[in-house]
């Protein structure tokens, strides 16, 4: 009687509930946690254990010997992806390294090329007993192999940079990203806890509270790239120092999940952040989870149902002179009308496909070189904006063309917008 493996059956059956779902497969798959979990237990099985040594082995440990010990051509791919995986700076033990790669390799879809290799290279695999590992014994290995194949064909989509937490767990947080334009003080108080950053406080009137992206709770995973994971007390500072004067991007991690609850894997740092701070209490999102109204309202704002006409690049110079050409050549494109609505606030306009959450374009006044109407059509406007505002001498812009219901409406979103710049002055 042949032996059965019951690691592949569980596998199979989340391949299958996988397939049945829509293509992509993103963070967001009820299935994911589950075949990563399974992936992760497969890989484990059987590992040897060295007699001596105070390192206990993990699967990671033969991914980062494998371009070494296998130096061949089609590892290529393989290597780059290991390099990527060693310099996220996100990463603090083997566990967290050897998921990152997992998720990252079934992105590229080189999860069985990685296997067929380890069986290939004797020093590594001699790390599994053949008695016990799934990858040791041929009867498994084939059909271990044979899905990975079919995980390859897959698309999966999966948010790398999402990534602090893999050290603890597979269940990833909700990680977005705020930007701001620069300004004197943002408002955000900051305490240092378990070598993370996490927003203390969020200071009434201050531009992070206008803004509505931080809330008490969060945690800034990074600003303008630079990771803050494991940081050192006072390097946000440092950081937000560094960057005085320019357009800041926080890489925020939020304390509430998908599902409105408390992230589970943050719990243990907010319970101490709440022994430390007496009077510390989470900030709810109010915004996130109200339906918009029919009338245009979404969180008391006015926002105004337009017809998003379409956008074209216009070249390096995005002066009002520009406006009239770059709104025929949208014009003749013919695109169908997309219904949006449309927002404009105290330092940029946000654009939301109607009936959606979805943002289209979320641009801040500092990007947007010009706006205004046609002449013979007044109800058209549009605005020019740069491509690549951190490297004004090379960016190019784009200008994209909307229409409104009414002269007046134009007119008054076209004002606001004006207005806007006056909003938005740089410190150095």
């Amino acid at each position: 009687m042949s032996r059965k493996e019951p690691l592949l059956g569980a596998l199979k059956a989340c391949i299958l509930s996988l397939q049945a779902d829509k293509d992509p497969i993103t963070d967001r798959n009820i299935h994911l946690t589950s075949l990563c979990d399974i992936l992760e237990i497969i890989l484990r099985k059987g590992i040897r254990q060295p007699v001596l040594g105070l390192r206990r082995r993990d699967y990671w440990h033969w991914l980062e010997q494998l371009p070494q010990l296998d130096p061949c051509s089609g590892l290529i791919q393989v290597s780059i992806a290991l390099e990527k995986t060693i310099a996220c700076k996100k990463l603090l033990t083997a566990q967290g390294r050897g998921r990152h790669y997992i998720r990252l390799a079934l992105n590229q879809k080189i999860l069985a090329v990685i296997i067929q290799h380890l069986r290939h290279t004797p020093r590594l695999i001699e790390w599994y007993d053949p008695e016990s590992s799934i990858l040791a014994i041929e009867c498994f290995a084939e059909p271990f192999l044979s899905l990975l194949l079919v995980l390859s064909q897959m698309n999966f989509t999966l948010d790398l940079q999402n990534s602090s937490f893999l050290d603890e767990s597979w269940l990833l947080p909700v990680c977005e990203t705020y930007d701001t334009v620069p300004c004197r003080e943002l408002g955000m108080v900051l305490r240092y806890t378990d070598r993370r950053v996490f927003v203390s406080e969020v200071i009434a009137g201050s531009q992070a509270e206008a803004d509505e992206c931080v809330y008490v709770g969060d945690i800034i995973d990074g600003i303008n790239g630079i990771s803050l994971r494991n940081a050192q007390r006072g390097e946000a500072q440092t950081v937000l120092q560094k960057l005085r004067g320019k357009p800041l991007s926080f890489e925020m991690i939020r304390w509430k999940w998908h599902d409105g609850t408390v992230y589970g894997p943050m719990l243990p740092h907010l319970q101490l952040m709440q022994k430390e701070i007496p009077n510390f209490q989470l900030q709810c999102d109010n915004k996130s989870n109200k339906v918009m109204e029919e009338d245009g309202l979404r969180e008391d704002r006015l926002l105004y149902s337009l017809r998003f006409l379409g956008k074209m690049n216009i070249g390096m110079y995005g002066g009002k002179e520009v406006l009239d050409v770059g709104i025929e050549k949208v014009l003749e494109q013919n695109l169908p009308p997309q219904e949006v609505l449309f927002d404009v606030k105290e330092t940029e306009v946000i654009c939301l496909k109607n009936n959606s959450t979805q943002v289209l374009f979320h641009h801040h006044f500092p990007e947007i070189s010009s706006v205004g109407h046609r002449l013979n059509r007044r109800t058209l406007f549009a605005y020019c904006v740069a491509n690549s505002p951190e490297t004004p001498q090379t960016t190019s812009f784009d200008c994209l063309v909307y229409e409104s219901n009414f002269v007046e409406e134009a007119n008054e979103i076209i004002l606001r917008i004006a207005a806007g710049f006056r909003h938005t002055e740089w410190f150095v």
